[in-house]
């Protein structure tokens, strides 16, 4: 199958090792630079070009797309499907997953478990709209962070409002949740793929700090996540629409509630801590489920 993996940089860990595992299965595989790709759009058809040279007849597209540049990653990888490639994670999905809030709308319409959440714009309603989140600790957190960034814990209702006044005050778009105290610090990832947990493991806050992480220093060991949450797991994946995921749980009172859905999930930690070859599942996954599907018509030019 001839592969492409949308990733800014060919020499991260996920990207190479998604390129190594697809070559390994005897696939054709090249990473692509979306911010290189460009395209036309007619009434006659979708025509995609790459550093000065027309691509095309890419079975399955993986998209490796970071959170700054959501916008246009996704409208190349858009292009992409409407070309006839398929894509475990589409590019509307990615969209979903990366707007916290969306997400947790979507979610919580299904019934999954996850942190009461409350949102608002007038800094008139702040104090109803603490007042209707419960007492703090109060979890603030900017609604496109990554990587525990823009995650903030106050622990004293002036706090709260001190932030979110703050926050307005920058324009920036956040959420408050609730602090569910008896996770302790940890949480668990869960690696989502086509429709199963193929890893997990959990991952500890380091002393100090709420946010569990690991580029914040967060450490983590491979688990067995119960019956449950794997199918909260399975089904917050299949809400967003995503065939690949790392969803992120905490054990609560009354059970595994989701904190986030990530569309581009790391492979380095996971695959360090659970030994498990994630990337070979996700290469499979998406030689598995690519077929032949209707392209729209390009124009006669040979595509590299």
């Amino acid at each position: 199958m001839k592969l492409a993996i949308l990733s800014r940089n060919a020499k991260l860990y996920s990207t190479r090792r998604l390129v190594e595992a697809a070559r390994d299965l005897g696939h054709s595989v090249r990473v692509l630079d979306p911010l290189r790709c460009y395209m036309r759009i007619s009434s006659d058809g979708f025509d995609m070009h790459y550093k000065g040279r027309p691509i095309a007849g890419y079975g399955a597209v993986i998209p490796r797309v970071g959170a700054s540049i959501t916008r246009y990653g996704t409208a190349v990888l858009r292009q992409f499907e409407l070309m006839g490639s398929y894509t475990p994670n589409p590019s509307d999905a990615i969209a979903r997953a990366r707007d916290k809030l969306r997400c947790h709308q979507l979610l919580a319409a299904q019934g999954i478990g996850l942190p009461v959440t409350v949102f608002g714009d007038n800094p008139d309603d702040t104090a109803d709209l603490l007042s209707m989140l419960g007492p703090p600790p109060h979890v603030i957190k900017l609604n496109e962070g990554t990587q525990g960034t823009g995650v903030m814990l106050a622990e004293k209702l002036s706090s709260s409002r001190s932030v979110v006044e703050t926050l307005r005050g920058l324009y920036a778009n956040f959420l408050v949740q609730e602090f569910v105290a008896e996770a302790h610090g940890a949480d668990l990832r869960c690696f989502v793929v086509g429709g199963k947990v193929v890893a997990a493991m959990r991952r500890q806050a380091p002393k100090g700090d709420f946010r569990s992480n690991l580029h914040r220093g967060g450490s983590a060991k491979a688990i067995v996540p119960s019956r449950i949450e794997q199918e909260v797991a399975v089904r917050a994946a299949s809400v967003v629409g995503l065939g690949v995921a790392g969803v992120d749980l905490i054990r609560s009172k009354r059970g595994p509630l989701v904190l986030e859905i990530n569309s581009s999930p790391g492979l380095e930690g996971i695959e360090a801590a659970t030994g498990v070859d994630i990337a070979r599942a996700i290469i499979e996954h998406s030689a598995a489920s690519s077929s032949p599907r209707p392209a729209a018509r390009r124009r006669g030019r040979r595509a590299a």
